[in-house]
């Protein structure tokens, strides 16, 4: 597929793959930071990769303009996209700006901006440990 192509697959479709190349980061992330049991592993991640941080960060991402034209409108078809599964522990307007956040890293990964993606993960794996999502 060419960069075009990825602009134009599903918002859901591109959440499918941020959601995987998101939550791998992180993993990686707390794994170099010395977690090693699974329980300990799994609660700490939420911190990083449930909806609501997911939300609050794509809040300061636009708060602090980090995002291009380009960006925004892939996270805007990610959150406006129909889904047909629904949020689990919060809202449907949290999960819905949580699904446009993993369609914004999808496309980034889909179209080889790996650099971005790393670029934009350890900025929210900052904000995370700053306290800036609770």
């Amino acid at each position: 597929m060419t960069n075009t192509a990825y602009q134009q697959l599903n918002g859901v479709a591109l959440a499918y793959m941020g959601d995987a190349a998101y939550e791998v980061i992180i993993r990686r992330h707390l794994i170099e930071e010395g977690l090693a049991k699974p329980n300990h592993l799994q609660r700490t991640a939420t911190h990083y990769v449930s909806a609501k941080a997911q939300a609050a960060l794509i809040a300061l991402m636009e708060q602090d303009k980090l995002l291009s034209d380009d960006e925004w409108a892939v996270f805007k078809r990610g959150r406006n996209a129909k889904s047909y599964t629904h949020a689990k522990n919060t809202d449907v307007v949290t999960y819905r700006i949580s699904t446009g956040f993993e369609a914004l890293m999808g496309y980034l990964a889909l179209s080889d901006q790996q650099d971005r993606v790393d670029e934009l993960s350890q900025w929210c794996i900052q904000q995370v440990e700053a306290g800036r999502t609770e």
